[in-house]
């Protein structure tokens, strides 16, 4: 049974990881017959949203992998304690936790930074050749890990497209429910909730995705 490595970036669409994406992939996971871990950076994450109101709760913070914990029903571990050899794929959905948390793009855009602790399990899992998937905004991170002009998508945003480009990926416009791949890089991306209206479209892509990495020998 195959061993999928998920890293998630905290809990709720706004500041963390995007929750319809996390739940749709992990069922997806399963359903593909394989198993999964979840891992989060041990960091405050960048800031709190309210999910109600979109204000920032300005004197509050929260711990991303405490956060997590809520979406992976307390099976979270710290990503420092990902061993790349004890799986077979890496799977990151989205929610702009990735590009906030996992790494700076939402802030830094082509300048941005990925989160060193993230960097380094991802690449070792670039690195060594094992499929990955990367939904939603998290190709932007994969845009650092990869780079070469590897191919991703995030949709058909074009600032975030310029940004991703800029960073050294080669972003493809990629309709909602469909998913762009890299054989070269053994790399599946999806739009999710870039694009999606509806959870429906959101899971058409993200099983399209997880599918493709779990498919890859």
């Amino acid at each position: 049974m195959k061993k999928v490595a998920v890293i998630l970036s905290g809990s709720g669409v706004f500041d963390g990881t995007e929750i319809y994406e996390a739940v749709i992939t992990l069922l997806a996971i399963r359903q593909q017959g394989a198993q999964y871990q979840c891992f989060a950076p041990d960091k405050d994450q960048l800031h709190v949203i309210n999910h109600l109101t979109g204000d920032v709760e300005t004197g509050q913070t929260r711990n991303v992998l405490i956060e997590s914990a809520r979406v992976a029903r307390g099976e979270v571990k710290p990503v420092t304690e990902c061993n790349p050899t004890d799986f077979d794929a890496l799977i990151l959905p989205g929610g702009f936790g990735a590009a906030k948390n996992l790494c700076t793009f939402a802030v830094d855009g082509a300048d941005s930074q990925p989160d060193a602790d993230v960097l380094a399990v991802c690449k070792a899992f670039a690195e060594a050749g094992k499929p990955a998937g990367y939904a939603c905004i998290a190709p932007a991170l994969a845009a650092s890990v990869y780079g070469n002009d590897t191919k991703v998508t995030i949709g058909n945003d074009e600032g975030a497209a310029e940004g991703i480009n800029a960073i050294g990926a080669q972003h493809i416009n990629c309709a909602v429910d469909d998913i762009v791949v890299d054989a070269a890089a053994r790399l599946v991306t999806t739009p999710a909730y870039m694009l999606a209206g509806d959870i429906l479209e959101a899971q058409a892509g993200l099983n399209k995705m997880v599918e493709a990495v779990l498919g890859m020998e």
